[in-house]
């Protein structure tokens, strides 16, 4: 990709244009990692870079952007610009083509604000981004609170660069986020779960958690999350502390590398706790049924922030089952089999592992699964089935409810190792169901 990006750069300039790297890439670059792709920026007008490329997508080429399709990979090639006035907290009503200088100066943070040449290596840097990438510092370029206001969603990349980078923040870029904290719901619900989900997705993804806290922005965007605090939790079970500090806890405890929906799973699996919350007559704190309440509330959140269908999903079913693991030990095999059957189990198994680890510290039911897993391992934990609709019918049955009913039965059979061979389905079908 970065000999293709090259190759883009070169012919700008033997066009007689400027062109460099840009941003993002820049960055990455000089933290020695691999950027998942390249911006160039150049003082080639639009239409000239579409006339330089035979494939090229003018996806806003009113702001000088413009997508250059090469060996199937498209790379942003924007010409140097500077924003006029924002009015919807997104985007600027207008753009001045201009210097490379004035394009670094209309950027989110120093950090963003470099130019590469991929030619000679300089990097070219009128805003300090060397320097705060050297000192791991994200600051705004400017004043904060001006760049904040053309677009609202800056203040929680702010917290994204800072969970991702593993940076601080300097104190007037930290004071203008949490100004700004309360105006994010302006931003759209799209572009903010983005976000979101690469903070908790981040290995740092802790750091994430609290950064989101201190700046007023989980209080803005999961007061659901934000409402854990202070709701108390039987010590004998979690002597932790309250539901936050658990959930915080067990995001600590996780892998580098997780899917969106079991992190998820995880932040969202207690939210049911304090409006389920009670003591019984003995003076003991009850959450009953709060997995279910968990699961309704996963989900609003989720549609909120537009996120897909299979996600939501997969998320509410981990959130739903999660008490569910207590319970494995007493299983019929029959019950075992399907349940660990289910696409979200190994996942589940995951949440269960850190939610023990963030409480009671208690593993039996995760080392009786692991022991379980071991023991089917040799055979599909759902075999195809004995006997089908078709035997049935074949047996003079008509189709209707029964039929989902001796099915289920004799795959339960089945699962326990009773039932070995279509025949002895069918004679068992026979006797018990004539």
């Amino acid at each position: 990709m970065e000999s293709t990006a090259r190759a883009i750069v070169r012919r700008l300039r033997e066009a007689g244009h400027e062109a460099c790297y840009a941003g993002g890439c820049v960055r990455d670059m000089l933290l020695g990692k691999t950027p998942q792709d390249y911006d160039i920026a150049t003082d080639a007008r639009p239409e000239q870079v579409q006339a330089l490329f035979p494939r090229t997508v003018p996806v806003g080429a009113q702001f000088g952007v413009i997508l250059v399709v090469e060996q199937g990979v498209e790379f942003q090639v924007a010409t140097y610009r500077a924003d006029g006035v924002y009015l919807d907290g997104r985007r600027p009503e207008d753009v001045t083509f201009t210097t490379a200088e004035g394009d670094a100066r209309r950027r989110d943070f120093t950090i963003n604000g470099l130019f590469y040449d991929p030619e000679s290596g300089e990097v070219r840097d009128f805003v300090g981004g060397r320097k705060d990438l050297e000192s791991r510092t994200i600051r705004a370029i400017g004043q904060a609170g001006e760049r904040f206001a053309e677009d609202k969603l800056r203040v929680l990349r702010g917290v994204r660069f800072a969970a991702t980078l593993d940076f601080a923040i300097e104190p007037a870029t930290w004071s203008a986020i949490g100004a700004g904290a309360a105006k994010i719901h302006e931003v759209s619900a799209e572009r903010i779960r983005e976000e979101l989900a690469k903070i908790f997705l981040a290995p740092q993804r802790v750091r994430g958690f609290d950064l989101l806290d201190s700046s007023g922005l989980m209080q803005a965007l999961l007061p659901e999350v934000s409402a854990l605090k202070g709701c108390e939790q039987p010590p004998e079970f979690h002597p932790e502390g309250d539901v936050f500090v658990h959930t915080r806890l067990m995001l600590s405890l996780l892998p580098a590398t997780v899917s969106l929906p079991l992190v998820l799973a995880v932040l969202f699996h207690d939210l049911g706790k304090p409006p389920t919350m009670q003591r019984d007559e003995t003076g003991r704190l009850r959450f009953n049924g709060h997995e279910s309440v968990s699961a309704t509330m996963t989900e609003a959140i989720m549609r909120r922030l537009r996120f897909s269908n299979e996600e939501i999903e997969a998320t509410v079913e981990m959130v739903q089952n999660h008490m569910v693991f207590k319970d494995v030990q007493n299983m019929r095999v029959a019950r075992l089999k399907r349940f660990m059957a289910r696409p979200t189990f190994e996942e589940e198994r995951e949440l269960h592992r850190v939610d023990c680890l963030g409480s009671h510290g208690l593993l039996d039911n995760h080392e009786f699964l692991e022991k379980r897993r071991e023991e089917f391992a040799s055979e599909p934990l759902i075999p195809p089935p004995l006997v089908t609709g078709i035997d049935l019918i074949a047996l003079g049955w008509k189709p209707g409810p029964r039929f989902k009913e001796v099915l289920d039965a004799v795959q339960t059979r089945q699962l326990e190792g009773a039932l070995l061979s279509r025949e002895q389905a069918l004679d068992w079908i026979k006797k018990e169901h004539p």
